[in-house]
């Protein structure tokens, strides 16, 4: 809102955020071959499954149940929510689960075969980005080590080593950037591989240049009736109704009635040095890490009788994990803040995702992270954890 109201949109870099991933129009369905579906014995689009409910999939999901799952460019083991129901699925005797990985994660442990993935400097890649406008191709700066294989790879020669004969699954990965940038759209428009290949990056064609003529995609309106920004949007709100009143505070809100059993807000974090759970391989970003703290206000920790370094336990209705507490003043009252890491670096097993919900949030279906309630108690120095 503040870059709305003074006005710093219309100047570059002004402030207003807005993902940039639209700009980036690749030919998406050269690549993902939806076709080859109708074309299969199932003869239709295969179902899909948001990897928010994993969990559910996993455990209820039905006619027919899921029987096989192929991990790649993830750990869900860490970072899915629900995590209790997550690893109960994952520990089915009749789920045959192959993870293809660089490092033991928190999901290798529940796997069936772990197969080696090379990183980035192993291999070739098409980069775009949600933050800029530049287009990159990323050359291996080394050979795959040992019997790595890249994402590309491992599909190919799974897909002939299962009989499928189409010619997609013989492309080199130059074909299947060629094909990717082929999309047609302004934007891309002089863009080749071999120019990717030859500089080190290149920007999109957008109107006019960062030089001359700055690309300010607001400066002649929004995308509204009236080509005005809007702070509040009544098309998003119950007709008639006052804006102010017919807000609905989430499912898990403090500003809900009826939260009394569980009155403290989590900030499930991510942490400062790890993204997501990658790079919590590595012990130097472990030592920095508070993945085994929670932050918790002064007047919250005084009410509970929590000192600052106290073992704490947190839980809700869907599990419970045992922290220490940080009494330090950066989170408001009624609020608590916990930074995700990796499950099997704590005593229990277990990390912030024990707690958190697997519902997914109105517009867009997305994971609701931060609508999580919960309540904290200090644990005596005689106790120890219990269940997970």
């Amino acid at each position: 809102m503040l870059p709305v109201i003074t006005g710093s949109w219309k100047e570059v870099g002004g402030g207003l955020q807005l993902s940039t991933s639209g700009g980036f129009q690749l030919d998406r369905a050269a690549m993902e071959r939806h076709d080859l579906m109708r074309k299969s014995p199932l003869g239709r689009p295969a179902r899909t499954v948001n990897m928010v409910q994993l969990g559910k999939a996993l455990t209820e999901l039905d006619a027919p149940p899921i029987k096989a799952l192929m991990v790649y460019n993830s750990n869900p083991a860490a970072v899915c929510p629900d995590q209790n129901l997550v690893r109960r699925g994952l520990k089915r005797e009749d789920l045959f689960t192959v993870v293809h990985e660089q490092f033991l994660t928190d999901t290798t442990d529940f796997a069936d075969l772990v197969l080696p993935a090379t990183t980035f400097f192993e291999h070739k890649d098409l980069v775009h980005a949600y933050g800029h406008y530049y287009l990159q191709v990323s050359q291996p700066a080394i050979g795959p080590r040992g019997e790595c294989k890249s994402n590309v790879e491992f599909f190919r020669e799974l897909a002939l080593r299962m009989g499928f004969e189409d010619e997609c699954f013989r492309e080199p990965v130059d074909a299947m950037i060629d094909a990717a940038l082929q999309s047609g759209v302004p934007q891309l428009k002089g863009i080749s591989r071999q120019r990717l290949e030859s500089d080190p990056y290149v920007r999109l064609n957008l109107h006019g240049d960062e030089s001359d003529h700055p690309w300010l995609p607001f400066a002649n309106g929004f995308d509204t009736p009236n080509r005005k920004a809007r702070l509040f949007d009544p098309a998003l709100i119950a007709h008639g109704m006052d804006p102010v009143a017919s807000f609905v505070p989430p499912e898990e809100s403090r500003h809900r009635p009826g939260t009394q059993k569980f009155p403290l807000e989590l900030l499930a974090r991510k942490a400062d040095n790890f993204l997501n759970s990658t790079f919590v391989n590595l012990p130097s970003l472990q030592k920095m890490e508070r993945q085994h703290e929670l932050e918790i206000s002064r007047a919250d920790a005084e009410r509970r009788g929590i000192a600052d370094g106290d073992r704490v336990r947190v839980y809700n209705q869907r599990g419970e994990i045992f922290l220490q507490a940080r009494v330090n003043g950066t989170v408001a009252a009624g609020v608590v803040g916990a930074q995700l890491g990796w499950a099997k670096l704590s005593g229990a097993g277990l990390n912030i995702n024990v707690l958190t919900s697997d519902r997914l949030t109105d517009l867009g279906g997305g994971a609701t992270f931060y609508s999580t309630l919960v309540e904290v108690e200090r644990v005596p120095e005689t106790s120890c954890s219990s269940k997970g």
